[in-house]
């Protein structure tokens, strides 16, 4: 980690905002059906939302009914499934389509050899599964070896990694991709990005964001192509609350930095 520095000012009016969920705008928790957001962060990000246009966007590898859930009430853009699923600022769906056949043989296949792994789980994501082993650490290796033998024989699916959790999504979509989507349309473009997250998943949303000179936000420690860096979930709420009482400026107290060696 460098020397501690400020962002630089996040005018809302010419800003546009991506955010993952699960590690960025909530804790990560052992199962994903005990996330949520606080109140008042969804309250946040609504007045976000109205200060931008409506320029914010969820970019995360849940599903779009799962993330308009967990906003409830807000309503925005997402991308669900790591951009294998997109609403749009209208509110058409972009979605991948992947063979209901092939969606249920996989899935079967995946249930009966992760029996074998007390503790794992296997999460059914519409056009993807997860297979979660944050309590199940010592088949770690195993999971991932039959993730991997799986593709082979699905190669319309790739591996997404990410913390205690490896997933089978289709083929050639990541998070880069759904934001740049989002950035050729009304509100976005135009604007500057700026998008933060806290995992494997996120970085290919970290170096399109930078393509696009962008700013990058990366949540808790590792490698990463993000730019700036904070430490937990509890800073990034800290950060919003504080861009919505100075939308010019930031906190006198420094919670973010510049980083390199994360």
């Amino acid at each position: 980690m460098t020397d501690s520095d400020l962002l630089p000012p996040i005018p809302l009016d010419s800003f546009a905002f991506f955010f993952d969920l699960d590690g960025t705008l909530a804790p990560i928790e052992k199962r994903p059906d005990w996330v949520f957001i606080p109140d008042d962060i969804k309250q946040v990000l609504g007045k976000i939302f109205s200060s931008t246009g409506g320029a914010l966007a969820l970019v995360s590898g849940r599903s779009l009914s799962e993330l308009d859930a967990l906003c409830d009430p807000l309503k925005c853009p997402v991308a669900g499934v790591h951009g294998a699923e997109r609403r749009d600022a209208n509110g058409a769906i972009h979605r991948i389509e992947i063979s209901p056949a092939a969606m249920s043989e996989l899935g079967g296949k995946l249930k009966h050899a992760m029996q074998a792994f007390p503790g794992s789980v296997v999460e059914a994501k519409g056009m993807a599964y997860a297979l979660h082993y944050r309590q199940a650490m010592k088949f770690e290796k195993d999971i991932h070896d039959l993730a991997r033998k799986m593709i082979r024989y699905y190669p319309q699916f790739a591996l997404q990694p990410g913390k205690c959790v490896v997933e089978l999504k289709p083929a050639g979509v990541d998070k880069g991709a759904a934001i740049l989507a989002f950035m050729r349309e009304t509100p976005f473009t135009g604007k500057t990005p700026l998008f933060i997250g806290d995992d494997l998943t996120d970085e290919a949303g970290f170096e399109r964001v930078n393509a696009l000179d962008g700013i990058t936000v990366k949540v808790g420690p590792g490698d990463t192509a993000a730019h700036y860096h904070l430490d937990s979930v509890t800073d990034v709420h800290d950060w919003l609350r504080s861009l919505i009482k100075r939308p010019e400026s930031h906190p006198t107290n420094t919670i973010m930095s510049v980083g390199e060696d994360l």
